[in-house]
């Protein structure tokens, strides 16, 4: 999942940031950070699957993402982790690992790129705008577990960008739960669709632009 890929970025980063490295294998780690999806049956068993091993390679687990909105099914299949938060709680994830491993942030070589730690190969980027959803689709469990949607402030999602491309990043892969409602949370905006100044904005800046998660509004002509 995109979404849940920039979650782990997000995470990494900061754990990087205060001066925590990242270990190849379970043998070489403190502590282990599994994040989760939670939208498909099977999605949670390959999620309960990967704790289990964790669990068992590891002993200290912490367990983040979208199964994390139901702790006691977590909890009830592995009584042992540390800590469970739910989906972009980031500053839980933090708390939990400084209490599983105390930082030791080191100035002089703790250095971090201004992209921070990506997991995608360095011609593209997942850029995030938004999280949750507005919709109560009856097939779909993600506003359940995400909640309604929240939208980024369009200059931090800019400046993001603009970082991205002055890094090498060739291609911006945009995502969110409903792309084409970006913007529609704020109250006070100036346009009825934000999306469409955002993505001639983003278009600016000289990388190739894909938007995902593009739902059939009324503007989505318009944004084409």
């Amino acid at each position: 999942c995109p979404k849940a890929l920039v979650d782990s970025e997000r995470i990494l980063t900061r754990l990087r940031a205060e001066g925590y490295a990242i270990s190849p294998d379970y043998q070489g780690a403190d502590a282990v950070i599994v994040n989760t999806c939670g939208f498909l049956d099977s999605a949670k068993a390959e999620s309960l699957d990967a704790i289990g091993e964790a669990l068992k390679e590891n002993g200290r687990v912490i367990v983040t993402g979208c199964l994390g909105a139901e702790p006691d099914y977590i909890t009830g299949a592995h009584p042992k982790v540390l800590a469970v938060t739910g989906p972009h709680q980031y500053e839980a994830v933090l708390d939990a690992v400084h209490g599983a491993v105390p930082p030791a942030p080191d100035p002089f070589v703790d250095l971090l790129p201004a992209t921070g730690i990506k997991l995608t190969p360095r011609h593209y980027s997942y850029l995030k705008i938004a999280e949750g959803c507005d919709h109560k689709c009856r097939f779909c469990i993600i506003p359940d577990m995400r909640g309604r949607l929240v939208s980024r402030p369009a200059k931090a999602v800019l400046r993001e960008a603009e970082k991205l491309v002055e890094a090498g990043v060739k291609e911006l892969l945009v995502i969110s739960q409903d792309t084409s409602a970006y913007g529609t949370d704020w109250k006070d905006r100036d346009e009825k669709f934000p999306i469409t100044s955002l993505a001639r904005d983003l278009g600016s800046l000289g990388a190739w632009v894909r938007l995902h998660y593009v739902y059939p509004y009324p503007h989505v002509r318009e944004l084409i």
